[in-house]
């Protein structure tokens, strides 16, 4: 079926079908491509499938693209474990042009393995033309919505306290370190504050991070606190008298009771002298009566209450740790130490400790077990940090976020107001910025003094205020030749392709373009042909020989083999690569991309060595288009999904006509080693803008790789008209991720949600309920289910679990084994029992009337409204359940009673048709392979380009009486079962009590009960009365059809078709019955009786 898909292209021509209803607008969030896809990926991945299909069969047109996350800390890390760097200064040493390099070329490492197994699993996406975070034209978009916010002063750069990982080096936002919290063991620690007017008396504090205790610049207490001096031995310790009892149990008198406004403006002696040797005590609100002391040990650097009070009281700030994690220098006794090791937290903590209690300052310690956040990526403990970011105004959009989440639909439901809106209430100002390396470059430019800003848009806006030489830029392509008109393509024996009288008098014409350009140098390819061009430039603008440069650089695209043929030859093979081809080497010679370097070389080399003068290069076709494309003004790829707000394209690029001259627009821009617009680090950084005579430098922050993806619906596509999108999905955890970060960009850009319905499946876990592990190899590999069970059985596990409604699953096998005995075997059951029974040189009607005809109809109209229902309200458990049912009821009801009606068939292909088109969103193989092998040629070339049939009135009441039949016959086995008579023995006669049922349902019950007649009996005690009485002649009867079932059996085993004849001998012992049932046997057998 895959390779019926794609050999006839059937998804690209669902997207080309015509689509009435308009368009249906779906955002794929990009995964990362570092690692193989898992089931994590598949679940959401099959939701995002199944709603496209069926939205596509009711008529909407859905553009299905697949995205690749490639920024940020998880490729960072990637790399810095395979080159070995173990600290951010490591990868400053080793170079950011050849870190990003390996970055670049670790971000899509697993693409070929995620092309073929995406596929795999029946899902339908463009992966061809995928969007990537790291291409410039997505970090123009990026930009654009920066300067936008900006404009609207919604970001703003500030100093504050957050959460720093010591590893990376940078700081991270509040959601970002709420995906990393665990629990972890840690001491905290009570220790004493010399009073520094009365020896021997302490401030007594408590803190759980004793590594803060070196930046200790101040006390703080609640300033209508209750506190109280105790005498403890020979000490006088002073804390809170609510928490008397708690820190200090027994062994204690009270001396003193004071007030805590009494303690404000107390001096102490600082713990540590390595900043100052004093501190005085201060009132605050965050001071707690519930734990602790009562009195709060204060260090600005790494507190938000910290910092906030340090300003208010205008307090020392003392950063005492790196941003590595590690002691500065001035603190000598743990110079260097990282403060919160990643395999061993406690160690340092400890060490401070011991220092403490040998200088009598330690009061009590004690292990505390509490959660503890973690770098989302690293695993590294994180540090409660003061430092610069720059911050978008999250708390200044609260109440419009609050409000157009109300719009959205979640499922389930309760994610809007519960775990979703609850975020949402308690926001704060996200900081977009981060310290790194691999990301979108802050597009922000200021004066050395920081008072003057330039914020650019786009690459247009960076080449209005990029610094230029002064240099005015010309191409021109060469004359006409010979090998022009013959369309032949001259390399090697360029020499004798010399420049027509029609080609000079090209060149003559186009001169005169250039006679008020003031033309100072001519750079010229050195083929025959560019040199008599550039002579007769040269003579005619009066310019000496010196002026006229000879460029190797500048000489034709090398055709290698294809030197001396006709072009049209030449660029079939070029182009015949699709998106690949300007990549593409041509044997013997050049890629594009080979040209477009020296081209690149060549220009960037005249920036350096000249200003303010007026440059015309004579080329080449080639050439000459690679000039612009090394100006960053138009790309070859991509054309299909170019973005409105993008300047890197032009509209289309046309081809150079022989001696046409035209000026190049060229301002330097930040490009990587192939001369191709590369706006990452380290190259946006050499960029420096020039504004009213002022330089602007780049600021050195990259973004936060969520504000990437958040940027996804007006970055990933051409217009930003697909705001909101219909319908997106993701897991639980992106209510924290990528569902926020979308919804702030779309508030505060478009002030609106940029998504109305939102799926949110939950976690795939082990069978045991723990999270899945590669090293416990706790689940089965991907492929191997895939391989063993197939993709729609895993895709119809997975939505008809509780996992589309964000509830956990614990993968089972044995389930996935289920689905294809209980469903999809008994499906392709029936296939197989219509395609062994029908003969297609017959054509049979359909029966009209038949009890049984009527029932599945009515079954069929009741799955229709029941999927659509399901799919319409985004349910997807709920609209794929009652395909399981309706398979039961097929093949376990309608056709075990129909085998014998040969009129059944044509409508057993009917429903075999529609049922195809049912279920093609959830088992799309299936559902092609059953069209596929009973459609006629009036029928579309694939299932998939069916119209979703509309939902009609149900008969219930053939339902009901149908299930009161099926009730009946179950009661009915059930006295068979104990009277152990088995079904192939007839019996005389069954009495039931209900009179509601007409005589075609009683002829049902009378065949599958194999009883002489039905008797309806309203005086009978129980529901059914079975006659289980056997008389000589029934006992006979119950002989044959035992017979008969026998030889049914031995036809199935050799593999004989309905139709083919087998011959029977008689059994020894049993001529006289053969003899006498002969007829009825050969028959029902088909059958030819031997003795």
């Amino acid at each position: 079926i895959l390779q019926f898909w794609k050999e006839n292209k059937i998804f690209e021509k669902s997207l080309e079908k015509k689509s009435p209803k308009g368009e249906f607008v779906f955002y794929d969030g990009p995964p990362f491509a570092t690692g193989l896809p898992h089931y994590g990926h598949i679940l959401p991945g099959t939701i995002k499938d199944v709603i496209p299909r069926y939205k596509t069969m009711q008529g909407f047109h859905i553009s299905r693209r697949w995205g690749w996350d490639c920024h940020g800390l998880p490729i960072e890390n990637l790399v810095e474990k395979e080159l070995g760097l173990d600290t951010k200064k490591d990868i400053e040493k080793f170079g950011i042009a050849e870190f990003n390099r390996h970055a670049k070329e670790s971000v899509l490492r697993f693409e070929k393995e995620w092309k073929e197994i995406i596929p795999r699993t029946g899902r339908w996406i463009d992966m061809e033309h995928a969007y990537k975070t790291m291409d410039s034209s997505y970090t123009e978009s990026v930009w654009w919505s920066f300067k936008n916010l900006y404009d609207k002063n919604l970001v703003y750069q500030g100093f504050k306290s957050m959460h720093l990982c010591p590893h990376c080096e940078t700081t991270l936002s509040n959601f970002e370190v709420n995906l990393g919290y665990k629990d972890i063991t840690d001491i905290s620690v009570y220790v004493k504050f010399e009073l520094a007017d009365e020896p021997g008396a302490y401030f007594l504090a408590w803190t759980t991070t004793p590594w803060t205790l070196p930046g200790n610049v101040a006390l703080a207490v609640k300033k209508d606190g209750q506190y109280v001096k105790v005498k403890k031995g020979e000490e006088i310790l002073i804390l809170l008298k609510s928490l008397l009892e708690k820190v200090l149990k027994d062994g204690y008198e009270i001396v003193q009771e004071l007030p805590g406004k009494d303690l404000i403006g107390q001096k102490y002696k600082t713990l540590f002298d390595y900043y100052q040797s004093e501190g005085r005590v201060y009132a605050a609100d965050f001071v707690k009566a519930e734990d602790g002391t009562g009195i709060v040990h204060i260090a600005p650097a790494f507190g938000e209450d910290d910092y906030e009070l340090s300003l208010r009281e205008k307090l020392s700030f003392i950063q005492h740790v790196n941003t590595d994690g590690r002691f500065k220098p001035e603190v000598t006794d743990f110079a260097g130490e990282l403060v919160k090791p990643k395999d061993d937290h406690q160690a340092t903590d400890i060490k401070i400790i011991k220092h403490l209690a040998g200088k009598n300052l330690l009061f009590a310690k004690e292990k505390i077990i509490h959660s503890y956040p973690h770098c989302w990526r690293c695993d590294t403990p994180l540090l409660n940090y003061a430092a610069y970011s720059w911050f978008l105004k999250v708390t200044e959009i609260k109440d419009k976020l609050i409000k157009n989440n109300q719009k959205v639909k979640w499922v389930p439901e309760d994610i809007r107001d519960g775990r979703f809106g609850k975020w949402l209430e308690g926001v704060h100002d996200w900081a977009i910025s981060r310290s790194r390396f691999w990301g979108t470059p802050l597009p922000v430019w200021q004066t050395a003094d920081g008072e003057k800003r330039i914020v650019v848009d786009s690459i247009e806006t960076l080449r209005k205020y990029a610094k230029k030489s002064g240099n005015t830029y010309f191409v021109m392509r060469h004359g006409g030749t010979d090998g022009n008109k013959k369309e032949i393509v001259s390399f090697k024996n360029e020499t004798n392709d010399h420049l027509t009288e029609e080609g000079k008098q090209q060149a003559y014409i186009s001169v005169k373009k250039l006679k008020d350009k003031n033309i100072d140098l001519i750079i010229t390819s050195p083929f025959t042909r560019t040199r008599e061009t550039a002579e007769i430039v040269r003579l005619e603008l009066n310019l000496s020989e010196s002026a006229v440069i000879v460029d190797e650089r500048l000489r034709e695209v090398n055709p290698g083999e294809f030197d001396g043929k006709n072009w049209q030859e030449y660029h079939e093979y070029m182009y015949q690569t699709g998106l690949k081809w300007f990549d593409r080497k041509i044997p013997g010679g050049e890629s594009f991309k080979d040209v477009g370097r020296r081209i690149g070389e060549c220009l960037y080399e005249l920036e350096l060595k000249y200003k303010g003068k007026n440059i015309l290069m004579v080329t080449h076709g080639g050439p000459a288009w690679l000039f612009y494309v090394n100006s960053g003004l138009y790309r070859p790829e991509n054309k299909e999904y170019r973005r409105a707000n993008i300047h890197i394209f032009v509209d289309e690029f046309k081809r150079f006509d022989n001696a046409e001259v035209r000026e190049l627009p060229f301002v330097p821009l930040p490009h990587n080693e192939d001369f191709e617009i590369d706006l990452h680090r380290p190259h946006i950084d050499e960029i420096v803008l020039e504004k009213s005579g002022e330089k602007y430098c780049r600021v050195p922050e990259v973004f936060d790789t969520w504000y990437d993806s958040g940027s996804v619906p007006f970055a990933s596509r051409a217009t930003k008209d697909l705001i909101p999108a219909d319908f997106i999905a993701e897991g639980l955890d992106q209510t924290r991720g990528w569902f926020y970060t979308m919804a702030v960009l779309g508030t505060a850009l478009f002030n609106k949600s940029p998504y109305k319905q939102v799926i949110v499946n939950g976690l795939i876990l082990a069978e045991d309920g723990k999270k899945m592990s590669k090293r416990l190899k706790n689940y089965p590999e991907l492929t191997y289910v895939l391989n063993k069970y197939g993709a729609d059985a895993l895709r119809y596990y997975l939505v008809s679990s509780s996992a589309v409604r964000a509830e956990d699953l614990a993968f089972s096998e044995k389930s996935l084994d289920e689905i294809v005995k209980k469903n999809i075997s008994r499906l392709e059951n029936v296939i197989g029992f219509y395609e062994l029974y029908v003969d297609e040189k017959k054509v049979l009607k359909s029966s009209r009337g038949h009890i049984l005809d009527h029932w599945i109809d009515a079954c069929l109209t009741k799955l229709i409204k029941e999927v659509t229902e399901g799919l319409e309200n985004y349910k997807l458990d709920r609209a794929s359940r009652p395909l399981a049912d309706f398979v039961d009821d097929l093949s376990t009801w309608y056709l075990r009673r129909s085998r014998t009606r040969s009129e059944a068939l044509p409508k057993l292909r009917e429903v075999l048709l529609r049922v195809a088109v049912i279920m093609a969103p959830f088992m799309p193989f299936l559902a092609e392979d059953i069209y596929q092998r009973l459609k006629s040629e009036k029928y579309f070339e694939s299932v998939h380009f069916e119209a979703w049939p509309k939902p009609e009135k149900v008969d219930t009441e053939i339902l009901d009486k149908m299930r009161e039949v099926r009730k009946i016959v179950s009661l009915a086995l059930e006295a068979r079962s104990k009277a152990n008579i088995k079904v192939r023995q007839p019996l005389n006669e069954l009495r039931i009590k209900n009179s509601e049922l007409g005589p075609e349902f009683l002829e049902l019950i009378k065949d599958e009960l194999n009883v002489k007649r039905v008797i309806v009996d309203k005086s009978i005690v129980q529901e059914v009365e079975l006659d289980t009485n056997l008389t000589s002649v029934l006992i006979e009867e119950g002989k044959l059809r035992d017979i008969i079932r026998s030889i049914q059996d031995i036809r199935k085993e050799k593999g004989l078709k309905p139709s083919e004849i087998m011959a029977f001998n008689t059994p020894a012992g049993e001529k006289e019955f053969f003899k006498k049932h002969a007829l009825e046997i050969e028959k029902i057998t088909n059958i030819k009786l031997e003795s």
